[in-house]
């Protein structure tokens, strides 16, 4: 039986997973999407094979078993409330808000429903949740992004920070992963990701810089733990209509979805 699949938020992420279910996820199918602007999302369902409705936030959960959050980090609980109290699988991209709506976990227990974080932007986040099963020192990780991608952050706004014409590497934020996703929401839902596979989000920690050198978003993680130490690198390149967001971010979702489908998964 097919697995009907809604997504929440139709831009740069949105788009790309609804035309991979659209061409074809064995087992899954797109059956309802919501947007802001209603006619701009028709209107790119236009070549689509099969074409689904747009409907409001609240009520995708009646039309699907998987809610896929695409969305704003601030319409989190509006789309997964509902979602979650009616039993629906929710996978959410929104990690750095999950942190400060921990309760929906209790949502989703109380009522079978499940939350599942994709991988996203961060390579061996497997090694880190097996790594936290034993004893971990420290996690760190150092974002580097073009400052076009930071520019408006909520906590650049507070304290001042400029980033414009920078022609140096300037240091940004450092602290826990906490302060980091509430800090920069659109930017480093990785580092709350990072802290839920690992440690937590207040023994992680997050330094964060605007890099006039850098044309790609780049974290570099660095775990010391009782099993391995271990460091990995990635460069994601940012999508053309967000800079904020990576391509590998819509295909780590494709890859979440292919696997829930089918009989064979790889990785933990």
């Amino acid at each position: 039986m097919e697995q009907r699949v809604a997504i929440a938020g139709f831009g740069a992420i949105g788009t790309v997973v609804a035309r991979h279910l659209d061409r074809g996820i064995d087992g899954m199918r797109l059956a309802a999407v919501s947007a802001r602007d209603v006619a701009r999302a028709e209107a790119a369902m236009a070549d689509f094979v099969r074409r689904v409705p747009v409907v409001p936030l609240g009520r995708l959960w009646e039309a699907a078993d998987i809610v896929v959050e695409c969305a704003p980090a601030a319409v989190l609980r509006e789309l997964a409330e509902p979602a979650l109290a009616h039993g629906r699988t929710l996978i959410t991209l929104s990690c750095g808000a999950l942190l400060d709506n921990f309760d929906l976990v209790e949502l989703a227990r109380a009522n079978g429903g499940r939350i599942l974080v994709p991988t996203g932007a961060l390579l061996a986040l497997d090694a880190v949740q097996a790594a936290a099963v034993g004893e971990v020192a420290r996690i760190h990780m150092t974002t580097r992004k073009p400052p076009a991608g930071l520019a408006g952050a909520p906590y650049l706004v507070a304290n001042g920070i400029d980033v414009s014409g920078l022609n140096a590497a300037k240091k940004v934020f450092s602290g826990s992963a906490r302060e980091a996703a509430r800090g920069f929401p659109a930017n480093v839902n990785v580092a709350a990701a990072l802290a839920m596979a690992g440690i937590g989000p207040d023994r992680t920690t997050i330094e964060i810089w605007a890099d006039p050198a850098v044309s790609r978003n780049m974290h570099r993680i660095e775990v010391e733990a009782e099993a391995a130490r271990f460091a990995f690198e990635i460069e994601n390149v940012p999508t053309l209509e967000n800079p904020r967001t990576g391509k590998l971010t819509a295909l780590s979702v494709v890859a979440l979805l292919r696997k829930l489908a089918s009989p064979l998964a790889i990785g933990t």
